[in-house]
């Protein structure tokens, strides 16, 4: 017990919820005791009553004068600019009408200035932490919008100038650029859609026109439409045994078919030969859960949480050899979160990745 109020006594916690008011008068009351020590010294070794009276008014003089001046002190010199610290923090915290209804200056606000400043700098330092991510990515996207741009019309350029140098005059070198120049010029338009794409959901401006309709149906119409594309890849692409239901979601059906169309072709890039992408809808109750899975490459735990950034890329070398724009993930993550759903993922390297959504069951 006596080590405990040692540590009170040494921390000062006893001072930390008194106003001025309290301190003036403990000091002056502290002061007064002096005084009054005195003052009984001087009565027991004299016997002058004269004396003893004029003491006794020196201390409580002192003892009042003593109150005051240590009031007025820390009143308007130290409790006022503290308050006024406290102010400008919980301004810069609230807005203004939450202010204005929250702050009372005649309040004790010292006992609280200590954690609003803690918490004002802790926020501080989370802003300016998010403001410099911000910046690293604002950077980063940047820098890769201008690579994904280039490379479409540098490859372009090329065709096009060695055609205008002479190569036109041979017929089968003139198809072949011609062709190859129409495919970069396709990418480019693709990525260019794809960014206009984003930015309309982002601005808001992004109109969903939901509708119900068999998810089922429209599962089978997209495996039927990549079935070619899955082929030459070497990859079989079904329904998982059980997913032929007649289950209605409420939905943009064509913006769900973006979706889907997103994560088949993503899974058919990264399958490897004689793999298998396999379309699985499982029945929530309310909702309705699609996952597109497939036993490709996966992709290793450090990507996952950036892998639905625009133009990131886990292998660039091997994406730009496929093709795309870098989007299509991003673009599937913004058409799902404009339904007010999530898309998720799991994946393990070298054994195989799965998208999973779900849709609001009618």
């Amino acid at each position: 017990m006596n080590r405990t109020w040692l540590r009170r006594l040494n921390s000062f916690e006893w001072l930390k919820n008194n106003t001025p008011h309290r301190l003036a008068l403990l000091t002056a009351i502290l002061l007064g005791l002096c005084s009054l020590l005195l003052v009984l010294l001087v009565s027991f070794f004299g016997q002058n009553q004269i004396a003893l009276h004029l003491a006794l008014l020196i201390a409580l003089l002192e003892g009042v004068l003593s109150y005051i001046f240590i009031y007025f002190v820390l009143e308007y010199f130290i409790y006022r600019k503290i308050k006024l610290i406290y102010k400008i923090i919980r301004k810069q915290k609230r807005s203004p009408a939450e202010s204005a209804n929250m702050i009372d200056m005649n309040q004790n606000v010292i006992d609280d200035t200590e954690e609003e400043v803690r918490e004002w700098a802790a926020e501080n330092d989370r802003t300016l932490a998010d403001l410099q991510k911000m910046e690293a990515f604002r950077r980063e996207y940047i820098g890769n919008v201008s690579h994904e741009l280039k490379t479409p019309i540098y490859i372009l350029q090329g065709y096009l100038d060695t055609l205008l140098q002479g190569a036109m005059d041979d017929p089968d070198i003139k198809e072949s650029y011609l062709q190859k120049a129409a495919q970069n010029a396709d990418r480019l338009s693709q990525i260019v859609s794809d960014l206009d794409f984003i930015a309309q959901h982002e601005s808001g401006e992004l109109r969903l026109r939901k509708e119900p309709f068999v998810l089922y149906n429209l599962i089978r119409e997209v495996i039927d439409e990549l079935q070619s594309i899955a082929s030459s890849n070497h990859i079989a692409i079904e329904c998982k045994e059980g997913s032929n239901t007649s289950a209605m979601v409420f939905a943009d059906r064509e913006k769900i078919r973006q979706v889907l169309t997103n994560l088949v072709i993503n899974s058919i890039k990264y399958g490897r030969e004689n793999g298998k992408t396999v379309v699985s809808i499982y029945d929530m109750h309310r909702d309705i859960l699609v996952e597109v899975s497939d036993n490709g490459i996966g992709i290793a735990a450090q990507h996952l949480p950036r892998l639905f950034e625009r133009f990131y890329r886990v292998d660039p070398s091997r994406s730009r050899q496929q093709g795309g724009s870098g989007l299509g993930l991003s673009i599937a993550k913004h058409i799902v979160e404009a339904h007010k759903r999530k898309i998720h993922v799991r994946s393990q390297f070298g054994v195989g990745t799965t998208f999973g959504f779900s849709l609001k069951r009618v």
